[in-house]
């Protein structure tokens, strides 16, 4: 009895078109198995890779230069807070003085006591 090669095809076309890669569909789109000089489909994915870890490099380089100017600016920041925190205090410590907070109270009317505070106590037993 003769085979039925009909079917056989059949089966050998719907192999061919469900497996493969895109790489191998790509290049059988593009005639990339002819001697005439097709492009050459096989180096495209070391290519795409290339490319990829091309635009990784630029996005990261990017990146990086961005952190380093946030971080020169908030070292800025600091010694301008820095500096802010000290000329304050430096403001509030002479301002707290004894002479200063006197004649600021000289204003209101109050004067500095003469008598030295004295201390109050009280027996156990008198409350």
């Amino acid at each position: 009895m003769s085979e039925n090669t009909f079917k056989q095809k059949d089966k050998n076309k719907a192999k061919d078109s469900a497996s493969g890669s895109i790489f191998s569909k790509l290049d059988k789109a593009l005639g990339g198995n002819n001697a005439e000089g097709g492009l050459p489909v096989h180096y495209l994915p070391y290519v795409l890779f290339l490319v990829a870890i091309g635009i990784f490099y630029i996005g990261n380089s990017h990146y990086a230069d961005k952190t380093t100017r946030k971080i020169d600016k908030l070292h800025q920041e600091v010694e301008d807070l820095r500096a802010d925190y000290t000329t304050l205090k430096s403001e509030y410590m002479f301002a707290s003085k004894q002479s200063e907070v006197a004649k600021k109270v000289k204003k209101l009317g109050l004067q500095e006591s003469e008598k030295p505070p004295f201390k109050i106590v009280i027996e156990k037993g008198e409350y």
